[in-house]
């Protein structure tokens, strides 16, 4: 007869199979998914404009210099990175022709004007004559001919002096010209700034860029006290920019720092390059000079700011899905989708009409194929 087996016995083995029951449901029970959560918050919300390509620093006042005239250069007075002020001379050309004119242009200048002086002293003389000659007249000392005769000899003096006064004038246009076609000989700085480049060394010849031919400028000079941004922006919202807005400016450069500025100018035309988009190139000001040493030519970026709301509800741009559905989580740990109304909007940021209250939760990732709504989450990484 078989025994039967003790109730306590049995009481047991049910609470191991138990125990070992509970053992594999928690070890193959579904674990949350880590996943990336952003917390409702206020803030500035901008509506911004970027540029199409990159843009490009360029001083205010940059001239590209050549002589008048061309010759072979004599003086280099300057060197590459040199900083001169404005009216300093760059460069000379060959001159000595026009140096020894303005010399002889001088000689006659003052030849004309001893011819003057001595011209005018008997043209005095003669009308003191003529003055003392009428008296003499009125006396019945001399006769009415002789007078006529002196009045006209003062007046053919005078005639004279008044010749050898109008040909120093002539002398003095002379010393003019001379001084002009010495002048295109030599080449000066029309404002302070630094030598960029040089293209010519002494003993070789330089000459001015004919019309159609481009050659190469003798000197180039840049202003750099004075820089601003010239960025290409895309036709569709050129319409958006307007002369005075807010814009931010980022350097390769300087990578981190963000420089304040204004719309200064937009171009009135479009701008066409074969293969890329028609832009249309706007201007920017630094509200404030850099303290860091800028070059012209650094590539630029700029965001012109076409709208600002402060202490508004915002999201993360990169948390709204498809059709402005986002997924939030739940009192329970799982995930819901929520259809959000929204405004303004960035790259960095949204602004939340409707949808959502500040302080829930949003998922920020979607590159788990586990996501979907339902599913039990967690935090891996909190962000504000």
């Amino acid at each position: 007869m078989q025994k039967k087996m003790p109730f306590t016995r049995l009481i047991f083995i049910l609470i191991a199979l138990a125990l070992v029951g509970v053992i594999i449901w928690y070890m193959l029970r579904p674990h949350p998914i880590e996943v990336e959560l952003a917390t409702i918050s206020r803030g500035t919300v901008e509506s911004i404009i970027v540029n199409t390509r990159a843009g490009t620093i360029k001083a205010c006042r940059r001239a590209n210099l050549s002589p008048t005239l061309g010759g072979k250069i004599t003086q280099l007075w300057v060197k590459e990175g040199e900083r001169v002020t404005q009216g300093q001379t760059l460069l000379e050309l060959w001159n000595a022709d026009l140096v020894a004119q303005h010399e002889l242009s001088q000689r006659q200048l003052v030849m004309s004007q001893e011819r003057s002086r001595e011209a005018c002293i008997i043209a005095n003389n003669a009308h003191r004559e003529s003055t003392r000659t009428q008296q003499l007249v009125y006396k019945g000392f001399v006769s009415s001919q002789f007078a006529e005769d002196a009045d006209a000899n003062a007046r053919a003096k005078q005639a004279s002096c008044d010749a050898a006064t109008s040909d120093i004038k002539r002398a003095q246009a002379q010393i003019h010209v001379a001084q002009a076609g010495l002048e295109r000989t030599i080449l000066k700085a029309p404002f302070a700034g630094v030598i960029a480049r040089i293209t010519g060394e002494v003993g070789e010849y330089t000459t001015p860029s004919p019309p159609g031919v481009p050659t190469p400028p003798a000197i180039d000079l840049i202003d750099d006290t004075c820089l601003y941004v010239s960025a290409p922006m895309d036709e569709v919202d050129a319409s958006k920019i307007k002369v005075g807005q807010q814009a931010r400016i980022t350097l390769d450069a300087m990578s981190g720092k963000i420089f304040n500025g204004k719309v200064r100018r937009i171009a009135p035309y479009v701008t066409e390059i074969e293969k890329q988009a028609r832009t249309v190139d706007i201007e920017v000001n630094f509200n404030q000079p850099p303290t860091q040493t800028l070059l012209v030519g650094y590539s630029a970026d700029v965001e012109a700011i076409i709208e600002q709301r402060d202490n508004i509800l915002r999201i993360p741009t990169q948390a709204i899905r498809q059709d402005d559905k986002v997924f939030i989580l739940s009192s329970d740990n799982k995930l819901e989708e929520r259809q959000l109304e929204v405004g303004l909007a960035n790259w960095n940021f949204t602004e939340i009409v409707s949808g959502l209250n500040e302080g829930d939760q949003v998922l920020l990732s979607f590159d788990q194929d586990e996501i979907e709504v339902g599913i039990h989450v967690q935090q891996k990484n909190k962000q504000p």
